[in-house]
């Protein structure tokens, strides 16, 4: 199982960064029509609205973007919610890989869900911890 980190999902929106932007609307793409069965981790979904609505905060973008933009990625993806077994994983992984806070829940939520491969920009590319490896899709991008 696929699933994407919030950083990705706001390059696909982002056209200030229009290469970022072209990489994370082809990763995207790609995964949706070879159907990869990516998700959308929970954590990634807040993350997410959030940064969208201080983009509306600053006028960069409308409320009726950020209705659109959360609407296609639920559209896209199946939402997992994480249980409470992820705060207790992601507290044995920050103490064991050095991870963030934040990472460290992300990745406890790969491993809840069953998630393979994560695509982030945040973490070490090429990283395992506990079978979820990390692919930075803007240092090797989809092709």
């Amino acid at each position: 199982m696929i699933a994407i980190d919030t950083n990705v999902f706001v390059y696909y929106v982002d056209s200030s960064e229009a290469t970022k932007q072209t990489q994370a609307r082809q990763l995207v793409q790609e995964l949706i029509e070879t159907r990869a069965d990516p998700i959308l981790l929970w954590q990634v979904a807040v993350e997410f609205l959030n940064c969208m609505r201080r983009w509306e905060l600053a006028d960069r973008i409308t409320r009726e973007d950020t209705i659109r933009y959360v609407e296609q990625l639920e559209s896209w993806f199946e939402l997992v919610v994480p249980n409470r077994t992820v705060l207790h994983t992601a507290l044995d992984l920050n103490t064991r890989f050095s991870l963030s806070h934040w990472d460290s829940l992300l990745v406890a939520a790969c491993i809840e869900a069953g998630v393979t491969t994560l695509y982030s920009e945040d973490m070490q590319d090429g990283a395992n911890y506990d079978g979820v490896r990390i692919v930075n899709p803007f240092r090797n991008p989809v092709s």
